[in-house]
């Protein structure tokens, strides 16, 4: 038995899972250097919900923040990408898709894990393609990692990830994640679960899991016991509740043994101290709560923990606070009615709304989201079980809007729209990161980059810009800057 490997997660999805991903670049830049001694297999820090919270909330530019961490680190830096969906909430063109793998190589990404809401393959085969053409193009390693989107009910067995994970091996993955967003996996299962895919593939396997529902410990003590190769922790502050099991007691917990992760608990002290820090400054800095309660019901409802606040709120906002155990009733019911999509985004917002809306009128289906009807009649890809007749009935689905082929088939390419988009809204000489930041988040991109000319302005004395200034200068920043001076 080799030495179990960790993958450390406090750079993204520890503050993610229980901070809204608010951490800030310049929060993480004291640390790097510690984290890169420490021996990880890798640092997740890119992706998942990172790169929206840069531009909307961080006003930081994310493609700069992976170059910094790039300078800063030797470890691979790890990133979450949801296939087709990129690190948006639709579905992208294919030379959007290997437009931004291609980037983000090229930035420094070390380990592409990319997973598809539906586990569908066929959402999964450009980005997979994508990334190991960029393996070709870059001076460093780039591991290709292809994940299986753990949840249970339905038609979801062990035996059916294990024939995904032999499909992923056939595409051509370097390494096979098990990931499990809401920490449904038992342990006695995680045991079963690693033995046959260690059968049915010779891939290294990873787990992901999380500590909703306890079992996070108990259930990677058995994966270990079965032969997982790595398993992501996030050190202490960043750990428990919503988030992974914590790195420190995982070192110690493997020490002596066969398992040893050969890592230094001792140099992980005083890096987690920092953090420790970090959280309370975030804590304070942005109202949140920065804990949560083990939930042993979410093996019923199924949410993941960083939704589960957002449909609070939903439910607040509507004064309706006291339908909130109508709404956990609600979400398996709503699930199954869409073919027991695994919930995770954007699988879990859609469902998630759905289940509001019915709660909140009263009425199952009274009111339909076109996201939930375009979930159900295929754009999003293959649902795991078929949808019934009787639900496409009452949503107001008719058999000619079925799509039952590759949805990206339907796209046209994107990159040269969305340049001419932006050229016409006065960028015409955008990057290609801007480019790709703008077509996934439109707006929100567009704001960020009003702001972020608006303080270059301010770094040459024009503190006061007028939208003529911004204008001017994204048009021709020199002859702007000659003309402001002038």
């Amino acid at each position: 038995m080799a030495k179990v490997k960790i993958t450390e997660t406090v750079l993204r999805d520890g503050h993610q899972s229980l901070l809204a991903t608010r951490m800030h670049l310049s929060q993480m830049l004291p640390q790097l250097e510690a984290l890169d001694a420490i021996g990880y297999k890798s640092l997740e820090a890119w992706g998942g919900a990172t790169f929206d919270s840069c531009l909307r909330f961080l006003d930081e530019d994310p493609w700069e923040r992976l170059d910094t961490l790039k300078a800063h680190l030797k470890t691979p830096i790890q990133m979450l990408l949801r296939g087709q969906n990129l690190l948006g909430y639709n579905h992208y063109p294919d030379d959007v898709v290997r437009a931004f793998v291609k980037k983000a190589a090229q930035h420094g990404i070390g380990v592409f894990r990319i997973f598809d809401a539906l586990n569908d393959t066929r959402n999964l085969k450009t980005a997979i393609d994508a990334a190991k053409e960029a393996k070709k193009e870059v001076k460093h390693s780039v591991e290709v990692q292809g994940c299986l989107v753990y949840t249970v009910g339905g038609p979801h067995t062990t035996d059916e990830f294990a024939t995904l994970a032999a499909a992923l091996e056939k595409m051509g993955v370097d390494s096979i994640c098990i990931k499990d967003m809401s920490g449904l996996l038992k342990p006695f299962v995680a045991e079963e679960l690693v033995t046959k895919l260690k059968k049915a593939t010779k891939l290294p396997i990873q787990l992901h899991t999380h500590c909703t529902s306890g079992f996070g410990f108990m259930t990677y003590l058995k994966a270990i016991e079965a032969g997982v190769d790595v398993i992501d922790c996030a050190l202490s502050p960043f750990s428990g509740d919503t988030s992974q099991p914590c790195t420190e007691t995982f070192v110690a917990t493997l020490e002596g043994t066969e398992y040893d992760t050969g890592l230094d608990r001792q140099a992980m002290t005083p890096i987690a101290k920092h953090f420790l820090g970090v959280k309370n400054q975030l804590i304070s800095e942005f109202g949140l709560k920065g804990y949560f309660d083990v939930n042993p019901n979410v093996l019923d409802f199924q949410i993941p923990g960083g939704m589960l606040s957002n449909l609070v709120n939903q439910l607040k906002e509507q004064g309706m606070e006291d339908k909130y155990q109508d709404l956990l009733d609600e979400m398996p019911r709503v699930r199954a009615d869409a073919g027991y999509p695994p919930l995770v985004t954007p699988s879990s917002q859609i469902v998630g709304t759905m289940a509001t809306m019915n709660v909140m009128t009263g009425e199952r289906y009274k009111m339909v989201p076109n996201e939930f009807k375009d979930l159900v009649r295929g754009k999003f890809g293959r649902t795991p079980a078929p949808v019934s007749q009787e639900v496409l009935d009452k949503i107001g689905i008719k058999k000619d809007e079925l799509i039952t082929d590759r949805p990206a088939d339907h796209l046209k390419p994107g990159m040269e729209n969305f340049k001419t988009e932006l050229a016409d809204k006065g960028y015409p000489f955008a990057s290609e990161e801007d480019v790709l930041s703008y077509a996934l988040f439109p707006q929100v991109a567009e704001e960020f980059f009003k702001k972020r000319t608006v303080k270059k302005l301010a770094e040459i004395g024009r503190a006061n810009a007028s939208d003529e200034d911004v204008l001017l200068y994204n048009l021709n920043p020199k002859v702007a800057e000659k003309f402001f001076k002038g």
